[in-house]
């Protein structure tokens, strides 16, 4: 029998009615709380706390770790200063995707990743693989805590057991205080998320991880925080049109083929996957990421076969990576890879559920931006 593991945060589970836990790559987590909908309708309205400690994070530090990022990221590292983050990912040489992370700047010389948990491992192995000198690396992912309080309150509430809360309302997204405390605990507090929604994600010691959850919680009553599962982090992050790795992204899709462009820095300099990534530029990238609404009645679901029209003898043009009826806008969507003839807005196609094909329509992305709702100062 497999012993799933489970993250500090974990005994805290059940002070919450209702709390249901599912196998999730190996950890035993949160689901769901209180239910997708009302979980999912905080986090767009006022404000939900998630635990996502079973995220992997890994100091880098040497004098040749900017370099080395450089050889192994496709996004500039150059561009970071003390105290900012930014959206990268690895590629394999043939262009596929290793994985997606944040990369954090704490200072000259001493970096911090973050990776997809579900990964780690095989991350671990492949920076390892490619290791330089004057490059040192050290799993730090067992005893850090990761927490995300997100939504438009998120600012009011932190604002409330910050030791310096005009520091933490002045971040800017992708911006950070590598220490500072809240809730009495040192934690290094980022405007990062991953839900569409303003917020910060705060890392800190696992032994701290139950004081800062509860005093977070504490603190946010009066604006409605609760905390949310992994079901409505879910469809938060695809309203939003965020990739998660295993659909959007794997070893057989490239950056480019997922949207993700403008993270591709191509005129940095050479990286691992680069020759593989302006081929594929130049030479016209051969499927995309799109948004589709169902026009027919029905839900697309991942690894839904596509059409390029109703009858059987029509040309496959893709699949399903993600869709679901989306919480905050009630319609059936879905994220799907197609080819590229087949991508442009208002192109119609034909998805497959249970054997019959149903019409669709491909959308612009992101289904669902923010806008400013309560200023959260």
């Amino acid at each position: 029998m497999t012993v799933l593991k489970q993250t500090p945060l974990y005994p805290l589970y059940a002070e919450t009615e209702g709390a249901r836990t599912i196998d999730f790559g190996g950890w035993e987590l949160p689901v769901q709380f209180s239910g997708i909908q009302a979980e999912h309708d905080a986090v767009r309205e006022r404000a939900g706390l998630f635990d996502v400690s079973h995220m992997g994070e890994v100091e880098v530090r040497g004098d040749a770790a900017e370099a080395w990022l450089q050889k192994l990221t496709v996004n500039d590292v150059a561009k970071l200063a003390d105290g900012s983050a930014q959206y990268s990912l690895m590629c394999y040489e043939d262009g596929g995707t290793v994985d997606d992370l944040l990369v954090y700047r704490i200072e000259a010389g001493r970096y911090l990743l973050v990776l997809n948990a579900a990964n780690l491992q095989k991350d671990l192995e492949w920076l390892n693989r490619h290791l330089a000198d004057g490059v040192t690396l050290t799993d730090r992912s067992a005893e850090t805590a990761l927490l995300a309080l997100q939504g438009p309150l998120a600012a009011r509430i932190i604002a409330k057991v910050a030791a310096d809360p005009t520091e933490l309302s002045a971040l800017r997204p992708f911006t950070f205080l590598a220490e500072t405390e809240v809730c009495g605990v040192k934690a290094l507090v980022s405007r990062t998320g991953y839900t569409g929604e303003d917020g910060f994600e705060l890392y800190a010691d696992a032994a701290d991880a139950p004081a800062l959850w509860r005093g977070l919680l504490e603190a946010g009553k009066p604006e409605g925080l609760i905390p949310i599962g992994l079901g409505a982090r879910d469809t938060l992050r695809f309203e939003a049109g965020l990739s998660l790795y295993g659909q959007e992204l794997s070893a057989a899709i490239s950056p480019l083929e997922a949207g993700l462009a403008r993270f591709v820095k191509l005129d940095k300099g050479d990286f691992i996957g680069r020759e593989a990534l302006a081929r594929q530029k130049e030479a016209g990238v051969p499927r995309r990421m799109v948004g589709i609404e169902m026009v027919d009645r029905g839900i697309p679901r991942p690894h839904y076969p596509l059409y390029a029209g109703p009858e059987e003898s029509a040309e496959r043009i893709g699949e399903v990576t993600t869709g679901t009826r989306s919480p905050s806008l009630k319609r059936d969507l879905g994220l799907a890879l197609v080819k590229a003839d087949s991508a442009e807005p208002g192109t119609e196609l034909w998805i497959e559920i249970r054997g019959k094909r149903l019409k669709a329509v491909v959308i612009g992305l992101p289904f669902y931006k923010r806008t400013r709702k309560e200023a959260a100062k």
